[in-house]
């Protein structure tokens, strides 16, 4: 891992596996290929009613990519619950990398001049590795969450590897898939390419709820 490079990170995500390390503390990574893999369906995605509410009440300004250094640093925070976090500095100097060279993407939510909730992760292809998210007030990263679905849907992603399944995300339809399934989906995202920029309707309710609710077409 001591040469691991972000051109290195990138073919890692799409031959199925991904960094971590063992705490902020650690400088070490290690290469992660769960024999099960968290994915959310794209054309399964459930938005809970008082989310919707949220959502159409617009308390949150929604921005993409403006702030990816205070995005991967609250994600980073320790939390009820969580001492440590995996994110180190080895971490933040990689993916601030992709995200300078247009691989690593952000979804954020602000009140005002405040950053209360918000995502980060990796887009190879038709797919989007999700990476970690974080809250400063209620429903801020579950906002960000459905707002990324709808703009991967809009963009012809077929993919949201989110790693692990948590009970956060099983209430979005999150589920666990065997890992000759998950590659077989990757190898399948690989040959899109996706537009994470094609979506323009952040500050529009109803698109964000119709994109994120979308049945994708079958394929044939």
């Amino acid at each position: 891992m001591s040469t691991i490079t972000p051109q290195i990170l990138l073919k890692a995500y799409a031959a199925g596996i991904f960094p971590m390390a063992e705490s902020a503390d650690d400088a070490g990574l290690y290469w992660i290929d769960p024999e099960r893999r968290g994915i959310i369906p794209l054309d399964e995605v459930h938005v809970p009613r008082r989310l919707k509410r949220t959502i159409r009440q617009g308390d949150f300004e929604v921005r993409i990519d403006s702030d990816f250094d205070a995005v991967i640093g609250a994600c980073a925070e320790p939390k009820p619950g969580r001492r440590s976090t995996w994110i180190n500095s080895r971490i933040r100097g990689l993916y601030g990398q992709l995200f300078r060279m247009g691989f690593c993407h952000t979804v954020e939510c602000w009140q005002g001049d405040a950053l209360v909730g918000g995502l980060y992760g990796v887009r190879v292809g038709g797919a989007f590795f999700g990476e970690s998210m974080f809250s400063r007030t209620r429903d801020a990263s579950k906002v960000a969450l459905i707002h990324l679905v709808a703009r991967l849907n809009a963009g012809g992603f077929t993919l949201l590897d989110t790693q692990f399944v948590t009970d956060h995300l099983t209430r979005f339809g999150a589920r666990e898939i065997p890992r000759e399934d998950y590659h077989a989906m990757l190898d399948e995202a690989l040959y899109m390419e996706g537009d994470f920029h094609a979506f323009t309707e952040d500050a529009d309710p109803e698109a964000v709820l119709t994109l994120a609710q979308a049945l994708l077409p079958t394929a044939p």
